[in-house]
């Protein structure tokens, strides 16, 4: 995690019902990552709810207005809902590593001949250097109550280097960013399983 805030007002936070939301064009990423937060959730005595159970971006040929959000807002409390799990990439960056043996060279070498040799390679030697994409990805957690408007509790970012995997990509994400929830103190840890079972039972 790179960076994180959380609300100087808040010690501690309790959620009772949340709302998932993956903000990405990927249907299938989106799926997973709210899928894999709401087991994680459940784990931990929080009933959660996928937004894509709800509601689908996709259907739609226009963007929602302020006033359709706060009557989607609304619908929410009205449900039950008090808490709002909100995940989406907001910046991509193409990154570039050069070979640590020639990093090192670097401030060594003295002449231009000694210099060239040894970088040429950037002509010719397609291992001279790995390109990669750098996702910045950011997850807050808002509180919605029926007497004000949401409250930010906290807003964490995390870098993903050079996604390969969709499933091992969002069990990463989502395990750094349940485990700092943790430590602040802004979700329960992990119930055992008779506490799961009498959980359930009490909802």
């Amino acid at each position: 995690m790179t960076d994180s805030w959380k609300s100087p007002n808040v010690e501690s936070y309790t959620a009772d019902k949340v709302l998932v939301v993956g903000m990405t064009q990927d249907t299938v990423a989106r799926l997973k990552f709210e899928q894999h937060v709401k087991n994680e959730l459940e784990l931990r005595g929080i009933n959660a709810i996928m937004s894509i159970e709800i509601f689908d971006p996709s259907l739609r040929t226009e963007k929602m207005t302020k006033e359709e959000l706060k009557e989607f807002e609304k619908k929410l409390t009205d449900d039950g809902f008090d808490t709002v799990l909100f995940s989406k990439v907001i910046g991509v960056e193409d990154k570039i590593a050069y070979k640590e043996s020639y990093y090192k060279l670097q401030k060594t070498n003295r002449r231009f001949k000694d210099d060239y040799l040894k970088y040429q390679d950037i002509y010719y030697n397609p291992e001279y250097y790995n390109e990669y994409k750098v996702y910045h990805a950011e997850t807050s957690l808002y509180c919605i109550c029926p007497t004000k408007d949401s409250e930010l509790i906290w807003k964490g970012y995390i870098d993903i280097i050079n996604p390969e995997s969709i499933q091992e990509t969002v069990y990463d994400y989502v395990n750094l960013m349940l485990l700092v929830l943790e430590d602040e103190k802004l979700i329960n840890q992990k119930l055992l399983d008779e506490e799961i079972t009498k959980s359930k039972t009490i909802n």
